[in-house]
């Protein structure tokens, strides 16, 4: 989390009835507009993600309506799970491909495959599918998937089921664009690439699914989207918002959309390039990486595979322990099979350097057989692919 942000986050708590709140609510909501790329309502929760994750199957969902998800990692399939819990019909499709690193989750290697959707879609032709549900950055592979596709998919199919995506991991750290890719319900959170502590959710809704939250007859109250969007309109929230959490997102929105550094292009472009330069590390080192397919590679973070038989878990923790660096861990069907490395938020060329080293040094001391210095490809990458100076000195 940057400094600024930080700052802003320890301002005095203001009445949030008063009319200096309406200012500030009104400035986050214009902010996170143009952060989602959308012109039509962003419903903000003081919860995380996973509350936003229910908030968004309730809205528009009635008890017992089928709806069609995809299996690409581990959180995806919580978001199998509460649907199920919730009392929908969640349909799970999976990878039809095999995988020699992962027999067992070939299908967390890869993203979305659209066509899949599209033929599941159209032999639906009673149309009880009422929405497809699918995650933009998949946290625990770092693997990406094409959501415009998937819309093209279900316009193919002449189907009217919505568009439900999970951009958790990837809002302000990936290119991502809720409107012109035709979603009507995108779910966030606060504690990625928006640089902020957890505790703010969001909704990004269509029109079309605002309709259907007048149809959908799911209890809900505290996610009910309607008392919040008529709050909004004068800068307020129907319940207490977090409103120092609010003031860094007002911070966080100033940073990547600033102009003079390149704004939200800006803000990708830098993540592109950090990602390449881990990637040409783990390349080095010899170790597949998580991500099959290099047209999904996340510009967020990077899943690294270790050989079979060596427990990630424990790389991880002597990484930890010696060098003081903690990695992200392997979750659900991969866990001990693999770690993550984030290239996110408040990130320069340096920090991911120290933590390239770190990685090496603990591998190395793990018995891990690299077959060159990754340390030493990743340095060449940066150097020899430097950022535009604008860019350089952004967050």
């Amino acid at each position: 989390m940057p400094d600024r942000i930080l700052r802003a986050m320890s301002l005095p708590t203001i009445d949030h009835r008063g009319p200096e709140f309406a200012v500030l609510g009104k400035r986050v909501l214009a902010g996170v507009g143009q952060i989602f790329q959308t012109r039509h309502p962003v419903v903000i929760y003081p919860a995380s993600g996973t509350g936003a994750w229910e908030a968004a199957l309730s809205n528009v969902l009635s008890p017992g309506d089928a709806v069609l998800m995809y299996e690409t990692g581990h959180f995806a399939s919580l978001w199998n799970k509460m649907a199920l819990r919730l009392g929908l019909k969640p349909e799970f499709l999976a990878y039809r491909g095999a995988d020699a690193q992962l027999p067992n989750a070939p299908g967390w290697r890869q993203g979305v495959q659209a066509d899949q959707i599209e033929e599941r879609l159209k032999a639906d032709t009673q149309h009880a599918i009422k929405a497809v549900c699918v995650v933009h950055n998949e946290t625990s592979t770092g693997v990406t998937s094409d959501i415009a596709a998937v819309r093209r998919a279900i316009d193919a199919a002449r189907h009217p089921a919505l568009l439900l995506v999970d951009s958790i991991s990837g809002l302000a750290s990936a290119d991502y664009r809720h409107e012109a890719w035709g979603v009507d319900v995108t779910v966030s959170g606060s504690q990625k690439g928006l640089m902020l502590p957890p505790g703010i959710s969001f909704n990004a809704v269509s029109p079309k699914a605002i309709e259907a939250s007048k149809r959908a007859r799911l209890p809900k109250a505290f996610w009910a989207w309607d008392e919040i969007i008529e709050m909004n309109q004068g800068g307020y929230w129907p319940y207490t918002p977090s409103t120092n959490l609010l003031y860094g997102l007002a911070e966080a929105c100033d940073m990547l959309l600033d102009p003079t550094h390149g704004g939200l292009e800006g803000t990708f472009a830098r993540h592109r390039r950090w990602g390449e330069g881990v990637r040409a590390a783990v390349r080095a080192w010899g170790l597949p990486i998580q991500c099959a397919d290099p047209q999904l590679y996340s510009p967020v973070l990077t899943g690294v595979l270790l050989p079979e038989g060596v427990d990630a878990d424990a790389v991880r923790r002597l990484i930890y322990e010696r060098f003081d660096l903690s990695l992200g861990t392997g979750l659900g069907k991969v866990k001990g099979r693999m770690f993550r490395i984030g290239h996110l938020g408040d990130c320069n060329d340096l920090t991911l350097m120290a933590a390239l080293s770190g990685c090496e040094m603990g591998l190395k001391l793990s018995g891990v057989k690299l077959a060159a210095s990754g340390v030493q490809a990743a340095m060449e990458y940066f150097a020899g692919h430097p950022a535009p100076v604008a860019l350089q000195k952004a967050a």
